[in-house]
C-alpha cells in the first residue's frame, strides 16, 4: 500500500488547527437533538495499555530494550515481522490497545499505539501533522479528506541532578521515506491527536448512518480541543444527515469565519445555502470555490461515470487518468481506469490497472473486492 493516512471528513472536509479562536461551543452544540450515547466517549483513555502490550515490552523484546536502548530497541521491533507484525488498515480508527491486538490500524491508530508504548518505556513524544501529504478519499456519497501524521520519540537522561539533557531522536512514519520527500510538518499536541480519534471515529459513525453515535463522538473532539477546527466542520454534515439544515449553516458560518479559505467548510455551506433556497449565497459560495479550487476532488471521476454510462469509453479512460495523475495513491481510480480500458478491448492495461488497485486498496474489504475482479480478468478469455 502506497500510503498510511489520518481521516478527517465529509462531503468535502479537512483543514488543519488554525491560530484563530474556536467558534463559540454553547452556540454549536445541540445534545438535546440526539438520542442519548450508548457508549462512554469522554472516559475512553486511547493510550491506555493492554496486559499483552506491557508483556510485550517486558518479556518479549526486553532483551533488545536492554542492549539496544529504549528507543532504538522498540523502533527495531515496530520494523521486525517477527517481533510485531503490522499491516494498514483505514476500515475503523483503533485506540493503542485495538491496534495491537488486531496488528493493525490507520496511520493515526499506529502513531497512537507507538506512542502508548513509548511513554511506557519512558520516552519523551511529540506529534507532526505532515501538511502536503493530504488525501481524499469516498466512502458511499461522503469524499473523506485525509492528513498524514507521524510520532517522533526522543530519548532523555539526567546527565547531573535536577539537569536533563536531550537525547537523540527519531520520527517514526508508517510510510516509507522514500514516498515522502521533505514536507511542511506542524506539530499538534496530544490532546489534538485525542480530538483527531473522536473526529475520525465520528466519520466513520457517519459513513455508516449513526447519526447520534457520530455527534457524541465529534462533540468529544470538541471538547477535548475546542481550537481544533476540523470536528465543527463534521459536526456541520451531521446536522446536515440529522435534517438540522440551519444548525449545519450557524456552524459552517462560524468556521468560514475564522478560516475563510477552508474549502469544505464553503462546500457545506454551498450544499445549506442550496437546500435553504438561498440562491445569492449560493452563486456567491461557487464562484469562491471556483476561484480558490477550480478542479475540485473526484470532479474527474465523477465525468469520467457520466462518460461511461454513455458509452464514451475513451473520454472516460482520459478522465480517469486524470483523477490518477493527481491521486496515484487511489485504489479506486486505478480500478476505474482498469474498467475503462476494459471497455476499449485493451485487456492488458486493464490487468495492470487493477492490479494497482489491489496494491493501493487499504481496507480488507476493498482489496477482496479488487483482486476478485483481477482474478476475473486474468482469466479473460483463456475459457
Amino acid at each position: 500500500m502506497r500510503s498510511c493516512l489520518l481521516l478527517l471528513l465529509s462531503v468535502a472536509l479537512g483543514g488543519c488547527a488554525t491560530q484563530a479562536p474556536p467558534p463559540r461551543m454553547p452556540t454549536l452544540l445541540r445534545d438535546q437533538a440526539f438520542l442519548p450515547a450508548t457508549e462512554p466517549v469522554a472516559d475512553v483513555d486511547v493510550f491506555a495499555l493492554s496486559e499483552d502490550m506491557r508483556r510485550y515490552l517486558h518479556t518479549d523484546i526486553a532483551r533488545d530494550l536492554r542492549d539496544e536502548g529504549p528507543a532504538r530497541g522498540l523502533l527495531n521491533a515496530l520494523q521486525r515481522h517477527d517481533r510485531l507484525r503490522l499491516d494498514y488498515d483505514t476500515e475503523q480508527t483503533r485506540t493503542a490497545a485495538q491496534a495491537f491486538a488486531a496488528r493493525k490500524g490507520n496511520c493515526l491508530s499506529l502513531v497512537i499505539m507507538t506512542a502508548a508504548l513509548a511513554k511506557e518505556l519512558g520516552l519523551h513524544v511529540s506529534y507532526k501533522t505532515v501538511a502536503d501529504e493530504d488525501t481524499w478519499s469516498r466512502a458511499d456519497d461522503l469524499a473523506i479528506h485525509s492528513l498524514h501524521v507521524n510520532v517522533t520519540l526522543e530519548a532523555s537522561a539526567m546527565s547531573a541532578p535536577g539537569l536533563l539533557e536531550r537525547g537523540p531522536t527519531w520520527t517514526v512514519d508508517f510510510v516509507p521515506p522514500e514516498l515522502i520527500p521533505v514536507k511542511h510538518t506542524h506539530t499538534v499536541s496530544e490532546e489534538t491527536i485525542v480530538a483527531m480519534y473522536w473526529n475520525n471515529r465520528a466519520a466513520e459513525s457517519l459513513a455508516l448512518g449513526r447519526i447520534d453515535e457520530a455527534y457524541w463522538r465529534v462533540r468529544a473532539a470538541i471538547l477535548r480541543t475546542p481550537d481544533y477546527l476540523a470536528p465543527y466542520n463534521t459536526l456541520a454534515i451531521i446536522y446536515l444527515r440529522h435534517g438540522d439544515v440551519r444548525d449545519a449553516g450557524t456552524v459552517l458560518r462560524a468556521l468560514v469565519q475564522r478560516d475563510p479559505r477552508n474549502i469544505s467548510a464553503l462546500s457545506n455551506l454551498l450544499i445549506v445555502a442550496q437546500r435553504l433556497g438561498d440562491l445569492e449565497l449560493a452563486a456567491r459560495l461557487r464562484a469562491r470555490l471556483a476561484q480558490l479550487d477550480p478542479e475540485p476532488p473526484f470532479a474527474f471521476y465523477f465525468q469520467g461515470q457520466q462518460a461511461l454510462q454513455r458509452g464514451d469509453f475513451l473520454t472516460a479512460k482520459a478522465l480517469f487518468a486524470r483523477e490518477v495523475d493527481r491521486a496515484d495513491y487511489s485504489s479506486e481510480f486505478h480500478f476505474w481506469l482498469g474498467i475503462a480500458n476494459l471497455r476499449l478491448g485493451d485487456v492488458d492495461e486493464a490487468r495492470r490497472q487493477v492490479a494497482l488497485a489491489v496494491e493501493y486498496s487499504t481496507t480488507e474489504s476493498a482489496h477482496a473486492l479488487y483482486a476478485a475482479k483481477l482474478g476475473r480478468l486474468l482469466s479473460y478469455g483463456l475459457h
